[in-house]
């Protein structure tokens, strides 16, 4: 049964996210476990942008559609993950950018969400 298409996860909250995942709307990546294949040659700069040989990737889509199949593997590194290839991915500093915050409470007891 072919997969449905990938939502646009940019308006998207972490609780929306999540729910899509519960509900199967993302790649299943967690009970994908191909054989290492190699260096996907791409890197996620810290301020978000993701480079192929060094060049910056100018299709949010592609970008998108990449950022479903990224996994933190457990010794700390990342993967992208298909069902028949897995390819390491350099990381600057995070996988993400956070584009919203809410500041719960007051000084020492501040919760960012």
């Amino acid at each position: 049964m072919p997969m449905e298409p990938i939502p646009d996860l940019s308006s998207l909250s972490l609780a929306d996210i999540a729910r899509l995942a519960q509900d199967h709307k993302l790649p299943p990546i967690e009970r994908w476990n191909p054989t290492h294949c190699g260096d996907s040659e791409m890197r996620i700069a810290r301020d978000g942008t993701w480079f192929h040989q060094g060049s910056p990737i100018g299709r949010p889509a592609m970008v998108r559609l990449f950022s479903t199949i990224l996994r933190r593997e457990a010794d700390g590194s990342y993967v992208l993950v298909t069902p028949v290839e897995k390819l390491d991915i350099a990381v600057e500093d995070a996988p993400f950018v956070a584009v919203e915050m809410k500041v719960e409470r007051d000084g020492r007891d501040a919760v960012l969400v």
